[in-house]
């Protein structure tokens, strides 16, 4: 089973979310734009490494890479994270309402009782 495509979308915007270091550039690129090698300065890793976990970024449209003379900067796409905030936001009201019907059960039962 394939999924929906915002199915396919959630789930790769969730994996490259699942790495501490690509959490850590999207964190940084909130801030601004950056080039690989400013990404790259705070991790003990290749640039290629670097640019590895960009790609994944890319890839689920979480970073999008420009054009400046000579380097390419590294931009955060917020309408990706946009994408997956409300998806939480669905699940969390979904989940509020059962569990208040629940509660609500629960409190109908124990009058029952008494």
């Amino acid at each position: 089973m394939t999924g929906t495509v915002q199915d396919q979308t959630l789930d790769a915007l969730f994996t490259a979310l699942s790495d501490p270091t690509r959490r850590d550039i999207v964190a940084r690129l909130s801030a601004g734009e950056a080039t690989v090698t400013e990404l790259a300065e705070p991790y003990s890793m290749s640039m290629q490494a670097v640019s590895q976990h960009i790609r994944v970024l890319e890839r689920c449209g979480l970073v999008s890479r420009g054009r400046h003379r000579q380097t390419r900067p590294c931009r955060l796409e917020a309408d990706a994270l946009e994408t997956a905030a409300s998806w939480i936001e669905e699940s969390r009201r979904t989940w509020s309402e059962r569990m208040d019907r629940l509660e609500g059960r629960l409190a109908q039962l124990q009058e029952g009782d008494a």
